[in-house]
């Protein structure tokens, strides 16, 4: 197979949860430069924005060349909620900017882009399952990547939150944009974290099926958190909003205790799934979506004991970063590997992920 052709492959199976490399890899450059380290966030910046344009152009090449495919995936359990992706990779990206180079400007047009996304594909996938004639039984339809209509609402909130200040015509107007997409998220995640719950618990559930998008289960509080705290720490010193505080507060700390608790079922599953049942661990675009609630955790434990004042809590987000950069590094490693494999080796798809026709379930 020529390499023209394998790329050509590669853009019809791109999987639409690829975007989960930026929110991981912006997440993880954010919780680095929240600890004080000096190189990494910056480095991870501008990576970031290779990886955030070359899959804008890889999606634009599929939905010109596979628009069936690309419209497809829309209407699939498995896989619409992947979409969802690029509105947090879009936000996560933004906060970047905002955070180490004080571009508000770009953080701004990031945010629009995200919320018109945000819009866009949070309406047509829930719309396209509702009405969907043949539907799939809860074990094969839900898992953890339906969480992140949550996520993809908290980064619009978290980014919101932190351009307000800087736009004093339209800040009410932002911060209250704010607040309810992290109450609109919130909501999301109780409705869809019951549903995962009643799958995990009464439905039968093998290694196969204990994917990493289940890390989101943790992800999605984690980044509540931090949507949270930046509205907290926006919120002090104004009269508008000071009433919510003490609301907020609560239901801000309430989503960091279901996050840390989370973390050890999660590292249990995962020993459970590849140490004791022996399932293969290899290279999936899903394991992005491990790296990037780990990074989270960091991020959002170091702004919850900054919002609360909580001295004790700051040195969680001081060892957990080695976690969260270590998981980067093997999954970056992991797609190197896989991407040589599948242009300079006769090897397979580089980017499977559950739902995936051309995905072997146990490789």
């Amino acid at each position: 197979m020529k390499r023209d052709c394998r790329l050509a492959l590669a853009i019809e199976n791109l999987p639409p949860a690829y975007f989960a490399m930026v929110m991981a890899t912006g997440i993880v450059s954010i919780a680095s430069e929240f600890v004080g380290f000096q190189l990494l966030p910056v480095g991870l910046l501008w990576l970031n924005v290779v990886f955030y344009v070359c899959l804008w152009m890889l999606t634009i090449a599929r939905i010109i060349c596979h628009s069936d495919r690309f419209i497809g995936d829309i209407g699939d359990f498995n896989r619409g909620f992947g979409y969802m992706t690029t509105v947090a990779g879009t936000c996560i990206l933004g906060s970047q900017f905002v955070i180490l180079e004080r571009a508000y400007q770009l953080g701004m047009t990031l945010f629009c882009l995200g919320l018109g996304i945000w819009i866009l594909s949070i309406y047509t996938v829930f719309s396209s399952f509702i009405v969907r004639s043949v539907k799939p039984l809860i074990q094969d339809g839900i898992n953890g990547a339906w969480l992140l209509a949550t996520v993809s609402t908290q980064s619009l909130s978290i980014l919101g939150g932190r351009l307000a200040d800087k736009f004093p015509f339209y800040q009410e107007i932002i911060l209250l944009f704010s607040m309810c997409m992290f109450l609109l998220g919130c909501v999301l995640y109780l409705i869809v974290i019951t549903l995962i719950f009643h799958r995990l618990i009464f439905k039968e559930f093998g290694p196969e099926d204990l994917s990493p998008t289940y890390w989101i289960n943790m992800g999605a509080v984690a980044i509540s958190t931090l949507a949270g705290s930046v509205l907290l720490e926006a919120f002090h010193g104004g009269k508008a909003f000071g009433n919510f505080v003490p609301f907020m507060s609560g239901l801000t700390l309430m989503c960091w205790t279901v996050a840390t608790w989370w973390i050890p079922i999660l590292f249990f599953l995962m020993f459970w799934r590849h140490f004791i049942r022996g399932y293969e661990l290899s290279y999936s675009v899903e394991y992005w979506s491990m790296v990037f609630p780990l990074g989270m955790y960091t991020a959002c434990t170091a702004k919850l004991s900054e919002a609360f004042q909580f001295t004790f809590l700051s040195q969680i987000p001081h060892y957990f970063i080695y976690i969260a950069c270590l998981a980067w590094f093997m999954t970056f490693s992991g797609l190197l590997v896989s991407l040589y494999q599948f242009f300079v080796n006769d090897g397979v798809s580089y980017a499977p992920e559950k739902g995936d026709p051309n995905q072997d379930k146990r490789r």
